[in-house]
C-alpha cells in the first residue's frame, strides 16, 4: 500500500511513517515543519514541505495517488486555541476538510484521522467511552469533533471510509515540548539539564497516558481491518501531574523540585478514556506500562541529547 502521513515529520506521525516503512508499505509525507522536524524524517519515504491548506497538496495527490491517508497534522496547542480559536479552526477545520476533500476527488480508500479523547469529551465523564455525549471545553477539542462529523459525511456521500482514533495523552521517543500532550517531554527535558519545573496549578489534575508505540500499533490495524468508526485510544488508567513528575524524578534522579503556577485556561481536571470498543473492533489493547514506557522516553532523551 501507499500512504500519505501528513505531519509525518512530528511526534506521533513518524512513529507511524516509521512503522508503515518496517511493514513494507510506500510512505509519502506532508509537514510544513511548524512544530515537525527534518531529523524525524525517513530517506525511504518521500516528503513534501507543505502545508495542509496549501493549493498545490492537489499536485501531491495527483502525483502519488495514495490509497490511504493518515492525518496527524494539525494545530496542536490548547492554549494557542484558546488564544487563537479562528486559527485553530483554520488548521484543524478547514486544513482537514480540505484534505478530506482532496481524498475523495483522488479515490483513497480510506482516512485514519488523529483525534483527541479528553478534548473531544470534556469535564462530564470518567472515564469516557465513544457513547457518552462530547462536550469540548476547549476549541481544540471543538475542531477535532467537528472533522469526525465532517469524516462521516465523506463516508455517506463519497464512500470515504475513516477511523477516527481519539488519543489519550501520548507520550514517548520523539516527543516534543508542543501541546498538553508535552508534558512528559517537558518535565524529561528539564530534569536531565537539572532546571527547575513548573507545573501548573496544583498538579493533581489527571491524564491518561498512553505510550507513542501502542498507538502506533492502533493506527497499524486501524489501516489493515475493514473497520470505519471512531475509537478511544487509551490505557483506562488515571495519572496525576504531581504523581507524573515524581515517577520521571525516581528514574532520572538529580533532586530537581517542582514550583506550582497558575492553572492554565481551558484545561480539564480529569481525563481518562474507556477502550473497550478499540479492544473489541480493532483487538488492540495497551501493552507498555507507565514505568516502563516513561523509562524508554528518558533512554531516547539521554541517547539523543534530544532538546525538542
Amino acid at each position: 500500500m501507499r500512504i500519505l502521513v501528513t505531519g509525518g515529520a512530528g511526534f506521533i506521525g513518524s512513529n507511524v511513517v516509521e512503522r508503515v516503512l518496517r511493514d513494507g508499505h510506500e510512505a509519502v509525507v506532508v509537514d510544513n515543519l511548524s512544530t515537525g522536524r527534518r531529523v524525524n524524517l525517513f530517506g525511504d519515504a518521500r516528503w513534501y514541505e507543505m502545508d495542509i491548506r496549501d493549493p498545490q497538496l492537489d499536485g501531491v495527490f495527483e502525483r502519488e495517488r495514495p490509497d490511504i491517508v493518515s492525518h496527524h497534522a494539525a494545530q496542536l496547542d490548547v492554549r494557542v486555541s484558546v488564544r487563537d480559536p479562528l486559527f485553530d479552526a483554520d488548521v484543524n477545520i478547514l486544513g482537514s476538510l480540505r484534505l478530506l476533500d482532496l481524498c475523495a476527488r483522488h479515490g483513497v480508500r480510506k482516512v485514519i484521522f488523529a483525534s483527541t479523547g479528553g478534548a473531544v469529551y470534556g469535564e462530564g465523564y470518567i472515564p469516557a467511552s465513544e457513547q457518552d455525549m462530547p462536550m469540548p471545553i476547549s476549541p481544540y477539542g471543538a475542531a477535532k469533533l467537528s472533522v469526525e462529523h465532517y469524516l462521516h459525511c465523506y463516508y455517506a456521500v463519497h464512500g470515504l471510509a475513516y477511523v477516527a482514533l481519539r488519543y489519550a495523552n501520548v507520550y514517548g521517543p520523539r516527543q516534543n515540548a508542543h501541546g498538553e500532550a508535552g508534558v512528559v517531554a517537558i518535565f524529561t527535558r528539564k530534569l536531565l539539564a537539572g532546571e527547575p519545573v513548573t507545573i501548573n496549578g496544583d498538579g493533581e489534575q489527571t491524564r491518561d497516558y498512553v505510550y507513542v508505540g501502542d498507538v502506533v500499533e492502533a493506527n497499524r490495524r486501524a489501516m489493515s481491518l475493514d473497520v470505519v468508526g471512531t475509537f478511544n485510544i487509551g490505557t483506562g488508567v488515571e495519572t496525576s501531574v504531581n504523581v507524573l513528575f515524581e515517577r520521571l524524578g525516581d528514574i532520572i534522579g538529580g533532586g530537581v523540585q517542582a514550583t506550582h503556577g497558575p492553572e492554565k485556561a481551558g484545561e480539564q481536571r480529569r481525563s481518562v478514556l474507556d477502550a473497550t470498543r478499540a479492544r473489541q473492533a480493532l483487538g488492540w489493547v495497551p501493552s507498555v506500562e507507565l514505568g516502563r514506557g516513561l523509562e524508554q522516553t528518558v533512554d531516547f532523551f539521554r541517547s539523543t541529547g534530544d532538546s525538542a
